[in-house]
Order: C-alpha cells, then sequence, then structure tokens
C-alpha cells in the first residue's frame, strides 16, 4: 500500500476546524481506496509566534522538505501579530522556497449554491504567479515618521519567472477549452507589464490550439462579473491574481467554497493545499466555518499526489451533499455536520 506523508499546518483561527474536517474526509477515503495518508501536525502560527519570536523554526522549511504535500489551514491574527509578519513569516517563504511557482485556483459554482449572479454555467481556472512579482518584498522605507518619509516597493518580474508561469496556463487551457485570458495593466506600467504582454505573444505562437486574449485586471474583473462563462483559463501576476481570485470566490458563493494549491510542477519540492479564506477569528472554535474549501483543496492535493480517482470522488462527494443543500448557506450547518455529510456520501457510493 502506497502512503503519502502530509504536513499537516492548521494555523491560526478556524484554520484548526477546516484542516480537522478536511483531514477526516481523507482518512475515510484512503481507508476505502488502497492507499493511506500519514499526517504530521506543525503548531505553526501566531501563537506560535508570540511563543517563540518566529512563525516557525529556523529548520521549518528543510523539515518540511522531507513530506511529500503540505495541507494548510489558515495563516493570521491581525490582532495579535501584524499580517506583514505572519505572511511573510510562513506561507510565502514555504511558497518560494519549495518553488511553489503556480497557484492554482478554480471558480465554480457548486450543485445547490447560490451565487450572486445571473449566470451560473462559469467554470474559471485561475493560474496566479506565486513566487516573485509584487509579491516579491523588495524595497524598503527611510526617514520614518517624518515629513519627508519615503516607501518603496519594487516589484520584480523575471524572464524565467514569467515565461513559466504562463507556459504553465497554456497548458492548463490546452487541457481544458482551449481559451487563455492573460492579465496585465500595460497601458500604466509600460515596463513589467508590457514585459508580460511581449512574452505571451511570444509563447502563444508554440500554442496554436490555444485561442489567447490579453486584458487589462480592470476589464478582465469586469468580465468576469459579466460574462464569466466566456473565461476559461486566467494567468495573472502576483497581485493581480490575488485579486481576481478573491472576486472568483464571490461568484462562486464566498469565500467558505475557494480551494488553492501551491504546486511545484517539477515536483522537486512538496506543493501546498489550503483554502483561499482567512483565519476568521470572530468564529473561530465555534463550530460554524464551512469547510468545503479545505476539502477542495484536499481533493486537488489528492489529484497532485497521483489519486486521481480518488480526488474525483471527493468532489463527486462534495457535489451530492451541496446539491441537498447542506453547507450552501454560511452559518446555517456546524463544521462537523458538513464533514459527516461528506464522508457519509464517501461511504455510501
Amino acid at each position: 500500500m502506497k502512503t503519502h506523508r502530509v504536513a499537516l499546518i492548521p494555523g491560526d483561527g478556524i484554520g484548526r476546524d477546516v484542516v480537522d474536517a478536511a483531514w477526516s474526509v481523507l482518512q475515510a477515503l484512503a481507508a476505502r481506496s488502497g492507499f493511506a495518508l500519514s499526517g504530521t501536525e506543525f503548531p505553526w502560527s501566531c501563537a506560535f509566534y508570540k511563543e517563540t519570536g518566529r512563525m516557525m523554526p529556523e529548520d521549518g522549511i528543510e523539515t518540511l522538505r522531507a513530506f511529500d504535500a503540505i495541507l494548510l489551514g489558515a495563516v493570521g491574527w491581525p490582532a495579535e501579530v501584524p499580517d506583514s509578519v505572519s505572511l511573510h513569516g510562513l506561507l510565502l517563504p514555504i511558497r518560494k522556497a519549495f518553488v511553489q511557482y503556480a497557484n492554482i485556483r478554480p471558480h465554480r459554482l457548486l450543485p445547490g449554491v447560490q451565487g450572486p449572479l445571473k449566470a451560473e454555467g462559469f467554470d474559471i481556472l485561475c493560474i496566479r504567479e506565486n513566487t516573485e512579482g509584487e509579491y516579491s518584498g523588495a524595497g524598503g522605507r527611510v526617514h520614518q515618521g517624518l515629513d519627508n518619509e519615503v516607501a518603496v516597493e519594487t516589484s520584480i518580474f523575471t524572464r524565467k519567472g514569467v515565461e513559466r508561469i504562463i507556459r504553465f496556463g497554456f497548458e492548463q487551457a490546452r487541457s481544458r477549452r482551449g481559451k487563455l485570458a492573460s492579465v496585465t495593466k500595460s497601458n500604466a506600467q509600460k515596463y513589467s507589464m508590457v514585459f508580460w504582454d511581449e512574452i505571451t505573444k511570444q509563447l502563444a505562437a508554440e500554442y496554436p490550439d490555444v485561442a489567447v486574449t490579453s486584458y487589462h485586471v480592470d476589464a478582465l474583473a469586469a468580465r468576469m462579473v459579466m460574462a464569466p462563462d466566456s473565461l476559461d483559463v486566467i494567468v495573472a501576476s502576483n497581485l493581480f491574481g490575488d485579486i481576481l481570485t478573491d472576486l472568483g470566490a464571490a461568484i462562486q458563493g464566498g469565500l467558505g467554497f475557494a480551494a488553492s494549491a501551491n504546486i511545484n510542477p517539477d515536483r522537486s519540492a512538496p506543493s501546498m493545499f489550503e483554502p483561499v479564506h482567512g483565519s476568521a477569528p470572530d468564529i473561530a472554535g465555534k463550530g460554524i466555518a464551512n469547510p468545503m474549501a479545505a476539502i477542495w483543496s484536499g481533493a486537488m492535493m489528492l489529484d497532485h499526489l497521483g489519486e486521481k480517482d480518488a480526488a474525483a470522488r471527493v468532489m463527486a462527494a462534495v457535489s451530492a451533499v451541496t446539491a441537498k443543500g447542506i453547507g450552501t448557506v454560511p452559518g446555517k450547518d456546524s463544521t462537523d455536520a458538513i464533514t459527516a455529510a461528506v464522508i457519509a456520501a464517501l461511504t455510501t457510493e
């Protein structure tokens, strides 16, 4: 029996609730699917930071390197630790150290979920560059607190980084409906975004079977609202992809349904899977967090680990549950009730 080693990082707030839920579902499935999941939990979080002064130990990256995948809950507790500390102390270092340059976020309505739009038949896959761009962390501040204070934030776009994420987007589009939307703001950002547009055009010649359209980010945001069913695969920079996928979460019914995967495509290091939502400290421990996004992320993890049939079974169970109206309205069903329903759907196939 093949065993997949998974690092579990519940993190902060409802991260504990949703990771426990997703792990229960995955374990129930593994028991019936001919493979095993071995999980090791790490307490790295804002609470860990308050105790140690670090979001994770100095050897945290090397510790994680031994695993096949990472399942993350949520990171952040702004009232206790600034987001700039928690993000740059845990999530971003993992993404960068393991070259998880492709952030994959699917946006579609699950059966029984009511979105805010008239359109219902959309199926969008957003590919976000995940290791450089606007989140490179290059810059600084001088003369702090004075009237001549200066803050500089420098976006870093490398040819290697831009080319590999756009190529990844083309490959995803080729395996789906053959349409790629490349997102920039090249009318205003005449260096980095024109660079992105030029590389998109160059790569398009290698993918004659994919219809590629370049959009300004504001126009693409409007299209996601007005005509989401016209979109297939979106590829965007770190910042633009981050913003657009929150819009994608909104049109698919809310952050409780938004899953994601941080992928190392060449598999030289573990990939990380997480719901898009935050830690929601106000409802932490109350048992009302929606675990669907975490469960969906778990299905993406199984798919990446090569357990494609098992991943499809998880999503079939999730769809069967939401089709019955369970887990479709925020706060209506408890975390445990939703989790139990998904497990029941798995075991009664």
